[in-house]
């Protein structure tokens, strides 16, 4: 496996290849970024993950400074998954001068759910990815499924801007108790990993009222209270449970074979831990 940190060393070496296959993450990696490399290698003749905690997307409240940075771990992780190209840039290197530049995705998307509570965090995210897409060349690129709504953002980027790349969406990977794997698990003292499962569960309750209930949309707005109400005694601070369509995260006009997803948000302690379900 190469280790490269140019941004021309990487170009050099992916020289070689036509086909690369990208997984861009932030490190801190655990099973679930393995998964998405994995997945990657038959997608492309040489797969490459990319290491950066982009500071574009974090809000100055946010925790930039504190995010975890494990690149040895990382890399070594990587091997072993059999990834052959790790991109790890600097700050200077990705950014060498002030980005000016930005990508700014259509509010209808990018302004609700995780842009109405971070905003500005998806123009961070598609600023980067963009520069890694041009950086690295690939054909295909893997995203996790468990940041449901920055997988639909980049599709549709690459989409209106007709990028030659395929986006694929990885599964959500789980502890045996159900929590979304996610590097700010990590955050939580042993108390709070335990009660961490309270998330999943309310959006499986809510999915599951949903498919056996046979509610109308017009009951899902006490849904969501009520299942925001129970988390919120528990000791949470919800920032949203809520139902959507799949295809573009607008509130379902039917629950009719309607292909639906169940998101949340919510802060236990000082983590804020987001998850998803399909129903």
């Amino acid at each position: 496996m190469r280790v490269v940190h140019t941004v021309a060393e990487l170009r050099s070496h992916l020289k070689a290849f036509s086909r690369p296959a990208l997984v861009p993450t932030m490190g801190n990696l655990h099973e679930g970024h393995l998964t998405l490399v994995r997945q990657a290698k038959p997608l492309g003749d040489v797969t490459v993950a990319s290491i950066f905690v982009n500071r574009l997307q974090f809000a100055p409240h946010e925790d930039f400074d504190r995010y975890p940075r494990t690149l040895e771990a990382d890399c070594a992780k990587l091997q072993a998954s059999g990834c052959d190209v790790v991109f790890a840039p600097s700050e200077a290197e990705l950014y060498p001068e002030p980005q000016g530049y930005k990508v700014s995705p259509p509010a209808d998307l990018a302004d609700l759910l995780e842009g109405h509570f971070r905003p500005g965090f998806f123009t961070g995210v598609c600023t980067v990815v963009l520069k890694l897409f041009h950086m690295v060349q690939p054909s295909a690129a893997v995203f996790g499924k468990k940041d449901y709504q920055q997988l639909m953002v980049i599709k549709r980027m690459v989409s209106q801007l007709a990028l030659p790349i395929e986006i694929h969406g990885g599964e959500t990977l789980r502890a045996h108790d159900g929590l979304a794997l996610s590097s700010r698990n990590g955050y939580l003292s042993p108390s709070e990993r335990t009660q961490a499962v309270q998330l999943s569960q309310a959006l499986q309750n809510m999915a599951q009222s949903i498919n056996t209930l046979q509610l109308t949309p017009a009951y899902l707005p006490a849904l969501e209270a009520n299942a925001s109400q129970q988390l919120t005694q528990l000791g949470w601070q919800v920032d949203y449970l809520t139902v959507r369509l799949q295809q573009d995260l607008a509130p379902p006009l039917s629950l009719v074979s309607t292909p639906l997803v169940v998101l949340g948000a919510a802060r236990l302690g000082k983590t804020r831990l987001i998850d998803n379900i399909e129903a």
